[in-house]
């Protein structure tokens, strides 16, 4: 079975595409996207000109598993050709741990509780390298989104194992949230 794991950065804010409806999303452009297949064991790396590449990757996969990529990564890639995300075989881990929980969680909060590690960096830095538009700074981007990638595969494969993921509450309580991903 192909897993690919999916995240994408973007070149544009929410406050400047005017908000965070789908049809504003699709504005936001992407300026790389990172997948890391099961099968290949390899990690890909897309800038804007691959993104129909990275929708025939995703629409191979046997499972695209992502982290808010169902409101978000699907609706900024949707701008880049057709791409009908009810096609793709989906396992949006903030989705499910929100339907479970009642409330959303980001995934610093999940990743530190749970395997250990924490965000290298934020979309709004992502957004920051991509206007320099150095070479080191497109370097960055796609350091920080493989390993977002990376961080997304480790907690979805500890939830998997385990059947739980862990995280801090608002009080700073280390939780339990138990998951059914097998």
């Amino acid at each position: 079975m192909n897993i690919v794991y999916f995240d994408l950065e973007t070149q544009k804010t929410f406050d400047e595409v005017g908000g965070r409806l789908p049809e504003h999303k699709r504005l936001m452009g992407m300026s790389l996207g990172v997948t890391y297949s099961t099968t290949s064991g390899e990690y890909s790396i897309f800038g804007e000109a691959q993104a129909p590449a990275l929708i025939k990757t995703l629409m191979k996969a046997d499972l695209v598993v992502g982290f808010n990529v169902v409101n978000f990564d699907y609706d900024v890639l949707s701008a880049y050709g057709m791409f009908d995300p009810e096609q793709l075989h989906t396992f949006d881990i903030l989705d499910d741990i929100t339907k479970i929980l009642g409330h959303r969680l980001k995934l610093d909060t999940i990743a530190k509780a749970t395997i250990g590690a924490t965000k290298t960096a934020d979309g709004l830095d992502a957004i920051r390298w991509w206007r320099s538009g150095t070479p080191e700074d497109i370097l960055k981007i796609a350091e920080y989104c493989c390993y977002d990638v990376k961080v997304t595969k480790l907690v979805h494969e500890f939830g998997v194992a385990n059947q739980q993921i862990l995280y801090t509450d608002k009080f700073g309580q280390k939780r339990a949230c138990k998951v059914n991903w097998k």
